[in-house]
């Protein structure tokens, strides 16, 4: 007999406590091989698919997507040991049979011992590929289907039960659509627009977020230019009630990036110190090293080099404080962030180990991790652990900044734009490449002097690389 096991939303670590789902990769009625995953959620550090560590058939779901649920919270059942022609009220499985079989025979072993789920029990493999062709028969689920397994025991989600995804025949596309994200399908999906009348901007024609909005703007503007009445006067609110206007929740990234930046305003006394630098050598030797042959280095990773080698000078900046024991806490190495502006937001993807790598590899971890950010696939682990920022601000086109501090750590660079300006080169009046060069530092590590001498000495290897070389 078939036994039904219920498997919870787990702990995704770093302090989770919750998350939102994003999309559900199985329906009821599915048979499902250990440690596949079976939904897209969205947490505060980053987007991952859930493995379930059960073999069997889904009998029932818990929470619509976009519906935010608490860890421990149940994300769906899975009959072990039932077929999915034995399973009680299942849906049609959606996959060929010979998928289905191949699916069906991994529920030998009936439950893979996984604990930090995001992560299978095998080695990595590579990650699917999410633009899936599907078939009109479970292209949507419908909301009011009957759902079959045991009843819902008492939980934190309000109305929590089991959500069922039995088939809907509603006409989809034939053949795949160029979407990575879903949360751009989910955006034309709830504004009614049919992804494929918009035109992708993207890589091989791939739709971006920007994309869909753009088509939602045009599709609206006939509405808003064609002549109409006039408008009749603006209600006045009444005393004591929130004006009206677009509502948007901060969760998920947006509301991580906002409670870690009240948090750090909060918690940590800072004070910022800038700097013009004349980064002309700089950039000639960046320049010469690519023009040598081998793989190219980004200015990026040479920034990075300079910083690494100013905290081994200042390690008063490559530290934490402990707040509970009143104490600064210096930190043995060097986990570099970087600020990366995605779709989805502002993050800060972590390079472990940045003293020990080279400006090859430097340069090689920092497009990984961007890329990554990018398409939305940073882990939880590429997002913390970071002992200092790099924040290259720059590449929006502006000369100065003062940083947030990315708490808990005590420091952040900035760097802007580099670009020609008059400068006063060997006494005489000349144009070269400036970039100005700002440090916000928490003033509980450390007074100004080191700060000063940090943001000195990674000015004086900007304009001069060889006082580099005294280093190494």
């Amino acid at each position: 007999m078939a036994q039904v096991l219920e498997f919870k939303l787990p702990d995704l670590g770093e302090g989770l406590t919750e998350a939102e789902i994003v999309r559900w990769l199985v329906n009821v009625g599915d048979v499902v091989a250990i440690d596949q995953p079976v939904v897209e959620v969205e947490t505060a550090k980053a987007m991952v698919e859930v493995p379930c560590p059960y073999g069997g058939v889904v009998t029932a779901r818990f929470g619509e997507e976009g519906t935010e649920l608490p860890v421990g919270a149940p994300l769906l059942t899975v009959a072990v040991g039932a077929s999915a022609g034995t399973a009680p009220a299942a849906a049609p499985a959606p996959a060929p049979a010979a998928e289905a079989a191949e699916a069906a025979s991994a529920v030998s072993s009936e439950y893979s011992g996984n604990v930090l789920v995001g992560y299978g029990t095998a080695g990595p493999a590579a990650r699917r590929r999410r633009i899936r062709p599907q078939s009109p028969a479970v292209a949507h689920p419908t909301p009011n289907a009957t759902t079959a397994g045991p009843p819902t025991t008492a939980g934190p989600l309000a109305g929590a039960g089991p959500v069922a995804a039995a088939p809907a025949a509603v006409a989809v596309p034939e053949g795949p659509v160029a979407v990575i994200s879903p949360l751009v399908r989910k955006l034309a999906r709830d504004r009614g627009l049919d992804l494929r009348e918009v035109r992708g901007s993207g890589p091989e024609g791939l739709i971006l977020r920007a994309d869909v909005e753009r088509a939602l703007a045009a599709r609206e503007t006939p509405a808003v230019a064609a002549p109409a009445a006039a408008p009749a006067p603006a209600a006045v609110p009444a005393t004591g009630t929130a004006p009206a206007g677009e509502r948007i929740p901060l969760r998920g990234v947006r509301g991580a990036v906002a409670d870690k930046l009240s948090r750090s305003r909060t918690e940590i006394p800072d004070a910022t110190c800038w700097v013009d630098a004349d980064a002309t050598e700089l950039m000639a030797a960046r320049a010469a090293m690519n023009a040598a042959g081998g793989p190219k280095i980004s200015l990026l990773a040479l920034l990075a080099r300079i910083c690494v080698h100013a905290l081994a000078r200042f390690p008063e900046l490559n530290s934490t404080v402990d707040t509970a024991a009143r104490e600064i806490v210096r930190l043995p190495g060097v986990h570099l962030g970087f600020a990366a502006q995605t779709p989805r937001g502002l993050v800060v993807p972590v390079v472990r180990d940045a003293g020990n790598r080279t400006a090859e590899s430097l340069t090689e971890e920092f497009a990984r991790l961007t890329e990554s950010a990018r398409q939305g696939t940073l882990t939880p682990a590429d997002l913390t652990g970071g002992t200092f920022t790099l924040n290259n601000y720059g590449v929006f086109g502006v000369d100065g900044s003062t940083p947030i501090i990315n708490h808990p750590e005590a420091a952040m660079l900035g760097v802007g734009r580099i670009i020609p300006k008059p400068w006063v080169h060997q006494g005489e009046l000349a144009v070269r490449q400036v970039v100005q060069l700002s440090l916000t530092f928490d003033h509980r590590v450390c007074d100004g002097g080191t700060a000063g001498g940090f943001l000195r000495y990674v000015a004086d290897c900007v304009e001069q690389p060889a006082v580099l070389l005294r280093t190494i």
